[in-house]
């Protein structure tokens, strides 16, 4: 008797632990991209400066580098949101070429973790440009049930916004 005890016990155990994991945080993933009238080296100009979100989404009051150069891989930037906290990001990868760059958050009071995004400009239609921002994160919490305002949802909605916003303005700066 005292067997089958300790072996469900084991059993409730295991189980009560793959659930956890299983409720773990996923990699969560958001893609916005916004066509734009003007041709993609004008987009491109506008946005590939490391230096300067400020420049063209209005969410941000500045974009300074800390360290490195801009546009150098390892150049991190500090961002300022308008009314609010400021955070780091690091430059991974640039491509004037291709028009990309990657990038990183290193430090962020933002409910997300393992954030890593990146900004592409192509060729669109009419001569102009297709912009799509891609980013991959993981909500802060690690709590099976985390708050409303730190769960997946509210992350998803939180980049959502973010990219959103920006390319809204993109689209309108360029508008003919």
């Amino acid at each position: 008797m005292k067997i089958a005890v300790a072996a469900v016990a084991s059993w409730v155990v295991a189980l009560a632990g793959s659930a956890a994991f299983a409720d773990a945080p996923k990699t969560l993933k958001v893609v916005k991209s916004v066509n734009v009238t003007a041709p993609v080296d004008t987009v491109w100009n506008a946005v590939k400066d490391f230096d300067s979100l400020n420049k063209w989404h209005p969410g941000f009051a500045a974009d300074e580098i800390q360290k490195g150069e801009n546009n150098k891989v390892g150049a991190v930037r500090k961002l300022t949101v308008k009314d609010g906290p400021s955070f780091t990001e690091e430059l991974l990868a640039f491509d004037d070429a291709k028009h990309t760059y990657k990038y990183r958050i290193i430090e962020s009071p933002l409910p997300l973790r393992d954030y890593v995004s990146h900004i592409t400009v192509t060729p669109g239609p009419n001569g102009g440009s297709h912009v799509t921002w891609v980013g991959n994160f993981k909500r802060k919490s690690t709590s099976d049930t985390p708050p409303e305002g730190e769960n997946d949802a509210a992350a998803l909605e939180l980049i959502n916004s973010v990219y959103q916003g920006g390319l809204d303005n993109l689209k309108k700066m360029f508008s003919k």
